[in-house]
């Protein structure tokens, strides 16, 4: 466990919070050793009069360290350097560069320019690292607020007229980053599967996904396609005085160009519509204004992305879901292969599905599987809302000691209900303490 005292700008160690699950090993393969003072040098031979660093700010999320130089004489750039978990080494660094300069080539969208990149983690650094000028104006979400309905949707529009001519161009092929590999866990819950599970499942779900290709509104909905991997507003500047323009777009690691229905489920943070405070089943307004701005610009804007949003999401189900087998289990996939096969016709699919219902009993024994896969993520979900965290367990460190006892007091709350519950049917997933620890999110 780090100690209280660890100093915030710490340039190698990752300070920004904790995890209630693999604490230690989350913030363990978020350390990076390199070499600062070398990277402030470079720094320093990037900025044109300056001489040495003034001050600098360190910034955190999941997958990479930004530091926010400020020289001597007032310039400020950013360098950006990747946890070893971010994806394949080299090759993260490499695809977000040719990214960065593709769309710079290509488009008038408000990228930072990179001033100087390494994929090699042996130089003097020490690590591989993105070098870019600073954006200026400031973060979306620090102006989203405060700003009126009209500014809101005429911002959603100056955003998706920039976002419009990346989704236009027109790409021969797909291609996607190799995904970073998941830590070998034990333990893992029973509906998980074993290896041989899965790979019968993927040749099963292979011959699936390639009968449904043949459908022409398949084949029409999924033109290769670029977009942007996170378009949430702590991504996106704008102009401090006119918050309703664009001045940068960030964060462009992990782009990759996907088939278009691939993005059928993305809906950045402002156009999801927001309960409202006091009226019960109704919406906040402007938020609703916004959700409605986003369809209407989805749609004139980025009409490839709206084609596949109004056709039946369940015909792209096997597709979105099939890569994810040993993240979320087999039973995830296989129950989509069953309600594809169930459903087949009723999709408009010619012929017969190649994956055949399972018998009585093994549909009895998948819907036990299913049913503890659905309530894990939903205790997941339910946890993280109660407590105020993010779904993988992450705490800002000034939460950490509050959170670690409010976590700990709600599994024993459920445990007492569990344990002096005595009317459980059949069908409840969770019936005693062995049951609650297999599905439980976070360390105990």
């Amino acid at each position: 466990m780090a100690p209280a005292s660890v100093d915030r700008h710490d340039p190698h160690t990752y300070t920004s919070g904790r995890w209630l699950h693999r604490d230690k090993l989350e913030r363990d393969s978020r350390y990076i050793r390199f070499d600062f003072d070398a990277l402030c040098r470079r720094v320093v031979e990037l900025s044109p009069g300056a001489v040495s660093i003034a001050t600098y700010d360190k910034k955190e999320g999941g997958f990479n360290r930004v530091f926010i130089f400020t020289t001597d004489n007032g310039i400020r750039v950013v360098a950006k350097l990747p946890f070893a978990l971010a994806g394949p080494p080299r090759l993260t660094t490499n695809s977000e560069v040719a990214t960065h300069q593709y769309l710079q080539a290509n488009t008038s969208v408000p990228i930072p320019k990179i001033l100087d990149w390494s994929d090699d983690a042996s130089t003097i650094i020490g690590s591989e690292y993105i070098i870019m000028e600073h954006v200026g104006g400031v973060q979306l979400r620090q102006k989203w607020p405060v700003m009126r309905g009209d500014q809101r949707i005429r911002c959603i529009h100056a955003i998706y007229g920039k976002v419009k001519e990346i989704v236009e161009i027109d790409f021969p092929a797909y291609g996607s980053l190799i995904p970073p590999a998941d830590p070998v866990l034990q333990n893992r819950p029973h509906y998980h599967g074993s290896p041989q599970a899965h790979l019968h499942l993927l040749e099963s779900g292979r011959t699936v996904v390639k009968k449904m290709s043949e459908d022409p509104r398949i084949r029409n909905a999924a033109t290769p396609t670029m977009f942007h991997p996170d378009l949430h507003t702590r991504n996106i500047f704008v102009s401090d005085d006119d918050p309703t323009v664009v001045v940068g777009i960030i964060d462009w690691q992990s782009s990759s160009i996907e088939p278009a229905f691939w993005y059928v489920d993305e809906v950045p943070d402002f156009a999801k519509p927001v309960p409202h405070p006091s009226l019960e089943d109704q919406f906040e307004r402007n938020s609703e204004l916004c959700a409605k701005a986003f369809d209407v610009c989805t749609q004139f804007h980025v009409p490839k992305l709206s084609g596949p949003r109004l056709m039946d999401v369940n015909l792209f189900r096997p597709f979105r879901y099939c890569y994810r087998t040993w993240k979320d289990g087999a039973v995830a996939f296989r129950h989509e292969l069953i309600e594809t096969s169930r459903c087949w016709k009723e999709l408009g699919l010619t012929g017969l599905c190649p994956f055949p219902i399972p018998t009585a009993e093994e549909l009895a024994v998948h819907q036990k599987e299913y049913n503890s896969f659905k309530a894990a993520h939903q205790l997941r979900h339910d946890l993280a809302s109660l407590l105020n965290i993010a779904t993988d367990g992450w705490v800002p460190p000034e939460d950490w000691e509050a959170t670690k006892s409010a976590h700990r007091e709600m599994f024993d709350g459920m445990l007492q209900t569990i344990l002096t519950y005595e009317d459980l049917g059949d069908d409840e997933p969770i019936k005693d303490e062995k049951d609650l620890r297999a599905i439980w999110p976070f360390d105990l």
